[in-house]
């Protein structure tokens, strides 16, 4: 919560949660048969800019993919389901994570294979493309509070990483 009277109010981080899922096709693949990189980043990054808007109550944009980790293929006829949250906030920026798993066209009952991971970061902006505040996002549960202390520690390291190449380039 927030002592000034017009910072938005703070969000549970279940309010963010959304899932997108979709059948994939012929034309998703790559030449080895199994669906492109690229179709599933994609895929992700839909997911996150709906959390990220839903919990920002407004428009959100990709600032950057801070990782992205394809752990398994994905093949033609699966279907595939990718579920974000907010993982932390800061006052314009949010991290969102995505788990992107595939249920196999040829083994429907199995369990759901995790295909994909990634963190994103997006920051909230207003109707002029300029940033604008976005609420915080409270954490329920100690998976929601590991989460957000895990986005801190990634937000930590981007900053450092820029510092050091700003570094670098000044000489």
């Amino acid at each position: 919560m927030t002592d000034h009277p017009s910072a938005p109010q703070g969000k549970p981080t279940s309010y963010s949660r959304v899932t997108l899922s979709r059948i994939m096709t012929a034309v998703d693949v790559n030449l080895y048969g199994t669906v492109h990189g690229g179709v599933l980043m994609k895929f992700v990054d839909d997911v996150a800019g709906a959390a990220a808007a839903r919990h920002s109550g407004g428009t959100a944009v990709t600032a950057s993919i801070d990782e992205i980790v394809f752990s398994e293929p994905v093949r033609v006829g699966d279907l595939v389901h990718a579920h974000a949250q907010v993982n932390w906030t800061g006052s314009t920026s949010m991290e969102i994570g995505v788990r992107v798993v595939a249920e196999r066209w040829d083994s429907a009952e199995d369990e759901p294979v995790r295909v994909a991971t990634a963190y994103l970061v997006f920051v909230g902006v207003d109707v002029g493309g300029a940033p604008r505040a976005v609420r915080p996002v409270l954490p329920e549960t100690p998976e929601d509070e590991r989460r957000f202390r895990e986005a801190e520690i990634r937000r930590a390291h981007r900053l450092a990483k820029r510092r050091a190449i700003q570094a670098h380039r000044a000489g």
